[in-house]
């Protein structure tokens, strides 16, 4: 199941800066909590991983409980989670992205921020200034693809993308995503796709994008999405 494309609410700029604002429906954002999202809040292909090399290891009825317990899901998701698995699922499906692997992944103690986390349009300014200008951040976020991309199965794309950012370090898309749940409005990313139009090199895509969601439902996203998988109603 894709997740929706949403209503388009406003447009703005031209490329190579542009921006987006766009709704979901109470229905659309459902069914993408049920289907999509879901799949990456509880991360069901990763899991299967690790359960497949864990149970070869586990020789007890003790050890198997064990595997188990390592799997389970103690706590429900916080909401900013779901929020950032609906960005991520909308950019997977609608805007051709690929993730390698879940955030989480890098967590080491369940449910931590991760460095250089930020939240809110303050942070999304810095992180897209930071992406557009600073060669450096771009160069260590190459670095730690490469250092996980050897044998991956998106080895080859690594490699196609690496390519073209060392033939030219400006050669990058780039993807701000604002997830809000208010009613529409262009000045939420206006002044940005205005600033980061300023200077900026030809060959550099970027794109804001800003998810309208129902009145007040992200504070209701871990409970809509964990009664997605109890058959529970949202």
């Amino acid at each position: 199941m894709n997740i929706a494309a949403g209503t388009i609410e406003y447009e703005l700029g031209t490329r190579p800066v542009t921006g987006c604002g766009f709704s979901f429906s109470d229905s659309e954002l459902d069914r993408a909590l049920t289907g999509p999202v879901a799949k990456i809040v509880f991360d069901d292909s990763g899991k299967a991983k690790i359960q497949s090399l864990l149970e070869g290891l586990a020789e007890t009825e003790f050890a198997k409980s064990g595997v188990e317990r390592i799997l389970a899901d103690t706590k429900p998701p916080e909401d900013w989670r779901v929020g950032e698995a609906l960005a991520e699922s909308y950019l997977v499906h609608q805007r051709g992205c690929y993730f390698p692997w879940p955030d989480k992944w890098d967590e080491r103690k369940s449910g931590s921020s991760l460095p250089g986390s930020m939240h809110g349009r303050t942070g999304l300014k810095q992180q897209l200034e930071d992406l557009k200008d600073d060669v450096n951040i771009k160069d260590d976020l190459i670095k730690y693809l490469a250092s996980r991309a050897r044998e991956a199965v998106w080895e080859s794309c690594f490699k196609n993308a690496a390519k073209k950012y060392l033939q030219s370090p400006t050669n990058v898309r780039v993807f701000g995503l604002l997830v809000r749940d208010v009613k529409p409005h262009e000045d939420d990313i206006k002044t940005r796709v205005i600033k980061l139009s300023q200077n900026g090199p030809l060959d550099m895509f970027i794109e804001l994008l800003a998810v309208y969601l129902p009145a007040k439902s992200i504070s209701t996203l871990s409970k809509k999405v964990c009664d997605s998988r109890n058959g529970g109603a949202g």
